[in-house]
């Protein structure tokens, strides 16, 4: 493997192990939120699985395995 293409795996990794945790994070805020706090955390957890959805489908799309890469 190339150093390049190392440096764009660890990249991807640390993207999505940092998407994880913001919604790990989000799901523990939720849970002590005040109720007209839920929909800003709603609409943040939304975005974070929507944007796991589209790499997983654009990783799929350029041949890539899904599962390799952490998704």
């Amino acid at each position: 493997m190339t150093t390049y293409t190392q440096q764009l795996e660890d990249f991807i990794q640390d993207v999505l192990i940092t998407i994880h945790a913001n919604i790990r994070d989000l799901e523990e805020k939720r849970t002590f939120a005040d109720p007209e706090e839920h929909n800003c955390i709603d609409g943040r957890l939304f975005s974070y699985v929507e944007m796991l959805a589209i790499l997983r489908a654009s990783a799929r799309d350029t041949g890539l395995d899904p599962k390799q890469l952490g998704f």
